[in-house]
């Protein structure tokens, strides 16, 4: 659905400014709107993700986990089904959910021992000194008995044994809270917790850029040819960061050789902030970097998402690349935050390529020839583990032998088979 006002421009700035101005919901539909649109994709989809989940949990009404576990996964759903190209946005409400039930247990297990303290603190104020002994019972009390009707013999005595024994098994004040007492406090910690882990998770999506591009100067050496397909802002962080502490030389691989409506080369300010810094660029067609491959010590790409088996979603043309740097030995370097590491498979449906707007390369206006073709214009490729050598997060290098660990470290198993394009559970 379309947002009801009419001086709304889109734009995911926009949405966030007005997040705490406009009912929840009306923000959840806006986004929707923009990712349909194609108007939020990439890495912004994490971050608008996070932050319609920060006010679903800070500004909607629940009354337990369950309920907050369930409002979570239904605007999860809604927002996935929205952008089923965008696999970030499933990895931050897993997150989400992971949290939630982190603090859940955590707060459970905080309020148990709460109330074993609280015993320990009030046999601790007990007097040091017993009570006087009574005097035990004769022995003839015990025998003595008094016929029941039927001819049960009851001891005078079992009164007293059962009281004892009553007022033994009986809590003591303080030692436990009923839950319906403890509901409201607890919920409200629960939603401050939750909202202090959305917080912290959209400063790691904030600052993973800049902590991948920590390692650059460990992977790139003095005097390498690097080739970087179509680089990402993450690989442009990650090569201006080498640069500042080594010479060498980047080839910059694209589709278009010349960006289309301006007329100019590619990755202008990324050639110019290459150039100040003493490193040689040199722009290459996508078509033409086969001839390149044999010169270059390494290729980078940037990942949109890394599958649970190490397969890679990227850019179109990007496979190409890898396979021609496997077949010459040259190592494929892949940049990724943990927040675009998904805890699936890639099925059938999830690497199947998406397709964009081929009028960029064949104009409708030749008419009959356009007519007579089926023109295809794919926009991400499948890369499979096989052809990774590394993968840089920004918990540092990692091999595909280790994204298992990553992955139980960030997600919950009760959430990895959540599927959120169908929306059950």
């Amino acid at each position: 659905m379309q947002p009801s006002q009419a001086n709304y421009a889109p734009s995911l700035d926009k949405l966030i400014k007005s997040l705490k101005s406009q009912p929840y919901e009306a923000s959840i539909e806006a986004l929707i709107f923009l990712l349909k649109r194609r108007q939020v994709k990439g890495d912004d989809c994490a971050v608008a993700t996070a932050h319609i989940l920060l006010q679903v949990v800070a500004r909607s009404k629940w009354h337990d986990v369950d309920q907050l576990l369930g409002r979570v996964q239904s605007v999860g759903s809604r927002l996935a089904r929205a952008a089923p190209h965008e696999p970030v946005i499933g990895n931050i409400v897993r997150r989400v959910l992971g949290l939630i039930r982190d603090e859940a247990t955590e707060d459970r297990n905080n309020a148990d021992d709460l109330g074993s303290d609280s015993a320990s603190d009030i046999q601790s104020l007990a007097p040091t000194n017993p009570p006087p002994q009574r005097p035990a019972p004769t022995p003839v009390l015990m025998r003595s008995n008094t016929a029941a009707p039927g001819g049960l013999q009851v001891s005078k005595s079992m009164f007293n044994i059962l009281s004892a024994a009553t007022a033994a098994d009986t809590p003591m004040t303080g030692a436990s809270t009923p839950l319906s007492q403890a509901q409201p406090a607890s919920v409200h910690a629960l939603r401050t917790e939750v909202i202090n882990g959305i917080e912290e998770i959209m400063d790691e999506i904030q600052q993973a850029d800049d902590q991948i591009a920590s390692f650059a100067d460990i992977q790139i050496h003095p005097g390498e040819y690097v080739l970087a397909y179509q680089p990402t802002k993450t690989v442009e962080r990650f090569l201006i960061k080498a640069a500042t502490r080594r010479r060498f030389t980047v080839f910059i691989a694209s589709i278009n050789p010349i960006e289309p409506g301006s007329g100019e080369k590619p990755y202008a300010a990324l050639r110019k902030k290459l150039n100040s810094h003493g490193v040689t660029t040199i722009n290459l067609a996508s078509n033409g970097l086969m001839a390149y491959i044999p010169r270059v010590n390494k290729v980078i790409f940037g990942a949109k998402v890394i599958y649970q088996n190490g397969g890679l979603l990227v850019d179109s043309g990007a496979c190409i690349a890898a396979q021609a740097a496997r077949e010459f030995l040259k190592p494929v370097i892949v940049l990724g935050a943990i927040y675009k590491f998904c805890p699936e498979d890639p099925s059938d449906e999830a690497v199947i390529s998406e397709l964009g707007n081929p009028s960029s390369f064949v104009s409708y206006a030749d008419g009959p020839e356009v007519e007579a073709l089926d023109i295809e214009n794919t926009v991400t490729d499948y890369i499979p583990p096989s052809l990774v050598e590394v993968y840089i997060t920004n918990l540092g290098p990692q091999t595909r032998h280790h994204l298992a660990s990553i992955l139980a470290d960030h997600y919950k198993v009760e959430d990895i088979g959540y599927s959120l394009h169908d929306g059950e559970v």
